[in-house]
Parts: C-alpha cells; structure tokens; sequence
C-alpha cells in the first residue's frame, strides 16, 4: 500500500475482494484467540471460577484451555459465521475505501510519499464508514462468543448467527443491531487507522533501507508493527464496545466508561491485552500477506 502508484491500479472491486478474502482469512485462522480476548475483557472483579475470588479466566492460554476442557475446542470458533460476515463488509470497505479516499485528500496526479497524518484521516474515515455498515454482525459475533458454558437444562439464548440476527429483531427491536455503535465506530476508526497509516508507513520506511525489498519479510515486519500499534492505541475503546455488547445493562458509552474505571481500575482497559495483540499481531500478518499476494495477482491478470 505505501507504493501510491502501483496501488491505485487496481480498481476498487478488485481491491474490495481482495480485502474481503484476506480479512476473512486472517478471522478464520485467529479467531479462537478473539474469543480468548472478548472472555477476558467481560469477565468483571466479581466474576469467579470454581473457588470464591479466583477469576474463571487467567490469561490468553489459560483461557484458551479453560474454554476448550468445558465447552470443546469447536467453542473456540464461535462467532465464527458473523465473523466472516463482519469481514466481507467491514474489511472490505476500510481497505477498499482507503486508497481512494488518500487519492481525494491529494489529487489525481500526487507524486511521492502521501503525509503520515493524510493517511491517518483516510484510514479514520474508511473504519468509520464501514464499521457503521457492519456493526450488526459485529453485535452478533461478540454475544456468540460471550455464552460460555451453561448449566444443564438451561437454554442457549442464540441457536446460532442466523437466529441471533433474527431474535434481537424480535425482542429488542431493529435498531438494537446497533448497540455499541459509538464505541465501536471509535474503536474501529482508530484501530484503522493504526493498522493501515502504520501499516503503509512502516513497510515505506522499510522500502527505502538498503537491502530490503517488497517481499514477503517486509510485509510480515510491517503487518506485526501494525498489529502492535493497533492493540496499544486501540485497546481501551475495544474493552467497551466489547461490554456494552456482551452486557445490556449499561446506559451508555459514558456509563460503560466510568462504571469500569470505578469498579475496576485503569488497567481493566488492557485486559486481554497479550492476546489482543497475539491475535492481532497474527491476524495483521495473515491478513497482510494474503493481500499483497491477491493485489499482486490482479495486477497481472489485469
């Protein structure tokens, strides 16, 4: 993405289908640490395992294993289906919109390297447009993931993705497919925007130190910065979409905010942390390579 030239070739189907694929790549292979990472962040001070004060999830492994022994390892993949939903939308807009909106913010005819803060604004701007188009399926992956293991005889709120849609239709209303609206669009503008202007920065610098070329080691070290510098920027906005989706009962953004911040301190914003930025960190691989492959490909098909 940091070659301005080469990327405006392709056209913005071809860059949608290409984002679309490798987004839905990436949530495939790391969804199970996305389920470890949205446990952690619900489980509250109070929340208890099997003795009184210990947490029920202890850290991405342990909560990976804890989730695995109770509820099997195909538990690890629930949200799986909004997921892929969440991704042909959501990951095709962001990244099919962001090229587009760069050439908007500096003509037809820029040459050279695009400023750091015009592909900050672009990448704010194309999160933002596509998390507003797919926060329902969003909604539905993070309540999927949030059901863990029941007592007996006590139903599952959702038969599955199809029936979550349908069932916050039916009992909370149309508009209830976007709860958590606000803080999701924050979440998402600014982990775009530290993904994609990291991303596109990090791999230009990159370019230019002797020896490096657009390969694949070079996308790899720029797809980890960006995984790193989305999970720092991002991490406390992520708690509270992933809250106020996973739990009614809070008011608002604000009343998520301050209710956390009271009961449980700063640092229950970086909960889940590690594998927030383990999956992160791998899914902007996964995601990365698979991209600059698919764009490489359309270029010489095209």
């Amino acid at each position: 993405m940091s070659d301005f030239k080469h990327a405006t070739e392709i056209s913005f189907a071809g860059t949608f289908a290409c984002s679309a694929f490798s987004a839905c790549l990436a949530e495939l292979c790391t969804i199970p640490l996305d389920t470890a990472k949205v446990r952690l962040q619900l489980q509250k001070r109070g929340s208890i395992g099997n003795e009184v004060g210990i947490p029920k999830y202890r850290g991405m492994l342990g909560t990976v294993v804890t989730i695995a022994l109770e509820e099997g390892l195909i538990a690890l993949w629930k949200g799986i289906i909004p997921g892929l939903h969440r991704q042909c939308i959501y990951g095709g807009l962001r990244i099919g919109l962001y090229d587009p909106v760069k050439i908007l913010f500096v003509g037809n005819d820029f040459v050279g390297d695009v400023p750091l803060f015009k592909k900050i604004l672009a990448a704010l701007i194309t999160g933002a447009i596509a998390i507003a188009l797919a926060n329902p399926t969003d909604l539905v992956k993070v309540r999927l993931q949030a059901e863990g293991k029941l007592p007996p005889g006590v139903p599952r709120r959702y038969a599955g993705a199809l029936d979550a849609y349908y069932t916050i239709v039916r009992q909370e209303g149309l508009a209830a497919l976007w709860t958590g609206l606000c803080p999701n669009i924050a979440r998402n503008a600014i982990i775009n925007a530290a993904e994609l202007a990291s991303y596109d920065q990090i791999k230009q610098t990159i370019l230019k130190i002797s020896g490096f070329t657009d390969n694949i080691l070079t996308h790899l070290l720029a797809g980890l910065g960006a995984g790193f510098f989305a999970v720092c920027i991002g991490s406390p906005v992520d708690v509270v979409k992933s809250r106020m989706m996973g739990d009614s009962t809070y008011k608002s953004t604000f009343d998520c905010f301050f209710k956390t911040l009271k009961n449980e301190g700063p640092f229950a914003f970086y909960k889940g942390f590690f594998p927030s930025f383990g999956r992160l960190g791998s899914w902007n691989v996964i995601m990365f390579l698979t991209l600059e492959q698919a764009k490489n490909y359309f270029r010489r098909i095209a």
